[in-house]
């Protein structure tokens, strides 16, 4: 049997943290920003956990 190959457009876009969840960052970073208030910007600057529901999905494009 084959060796599964990672989804290439998820390899770039998710990281996996020590404890084993999956971080991804904010959509809507990387254009119109002056029409985004400073707050707004501020908000989407950070990371997030990726949510439960969709946790298997990626780890799955991931091959972990």
């Amino acid at each position: 049997m084959p060796k599964m190959k990672t989804h290439s457009s998820a390899k770039k876009r998710f990281k996996r943290t020590g404890s084993g969840k999956i971080k991804r960052f904010q959509a809507k970073t990387s254009h119109m920003m002056r029409n985004k208030s400073k707050k707004a910007k501020l908000r989407l600057r950070d990371s997030k956990i990726v949510h439960e529901h969709n946790e298997d999905r990626v780890k799955r494009m991931l091959c972990m």
